[in-house]
């Protein structure tokens, strides 16, 4: 699969779930959850332990299932992980050139955080055909309506205090993607093993795309 194919992927699909702060062993029941919602993108952030050996787990056993990828990578000995890992795309709330790099030179899609106009250009001319604009929330939809006139190249994903009530005029503004963390795949419902409820809200979240 190459670098084109994943992002149509990612296009197609819209929604990743982010998967943050849960425990290696909850692993299972939180993709079984988000199977049952429909939703085939995972990214597993590094700020998280035992975020590569859920990373390899989610590869092996849900690879027909997921497209998964790798959050919160800072630098490119993280990436190198993640990719060894199994990660077909990295995301970063930073733009680091070097991650960048390194992901292109092994047929990984970056997707490095931007928040500037500057940032989203400098993103594109070293590589990235996919910027994550963050957080996409607090910036607004408006940010990503105004950056995509003088940058129509750039493919976008949205992220960062995204929920149900802003989703959908994310994408009318012209992000081709989300990535959506607590508001689906949440603390609470983890530690009392309610999955039932994260492929519920899930489905709201699908819902609101249409």
């Amino acid at each position: 699969m190459d670098e084109l194919e994943i992002i149509s992927i990612i296009k197609k699909e819209k929604i990743c779930s982010i998967v943050r702060g849960i425990e290696e062993e909850k692993i299972e029941k939180i993709a079984q959850a988000l199977f049952k919602s429909g939703i085939k993108l995972v990214e597993v952030t590094f700020n998280t332990i035992g975020a590569s050996q859920m990373i390899s787990y989610l590869t092996k056993h849900y690879s027909n299932k997921f497209l998964v990828g790798a959050g919160t990578v800072l630098d490119s000995e993280t990436a190198k992980t993640a990719i060894e890992a199994g990660a077909k795309f990295i995301l970063a709330p930073t733009l680091n050139i070097e991650v960048v790099k390194l992901c292109l030179r092994y047929n990984v899609v970056p997707i490095p955080g931007v928040a500037t106009a500057t940032e989203a250009l400098t993103a594109w001319e070293s590589g990235a055909r996919m910027v994550k604009i963050f957080p996409a929330g607090v910036l607004g939809a408006n940010y990503i309506k105004q950056l995509k006139g003088p940058l129509p190249q750039l493919s976008i994903m949205a992220v960062g205090a995204i929920n149900k009530d802003n989703v959908r005029e994310m994408f009318d503004a012209g992000a081709e993607s989300i990535g959506i963390g607590s508001e689906i795949v949440d603390e609470n419902s983890v530690i009392n093993n309610d999955f039932g409820s994260i492929t519920e809200k899930a489905k709201k979240i699908k819902s609101q795309i249409g």
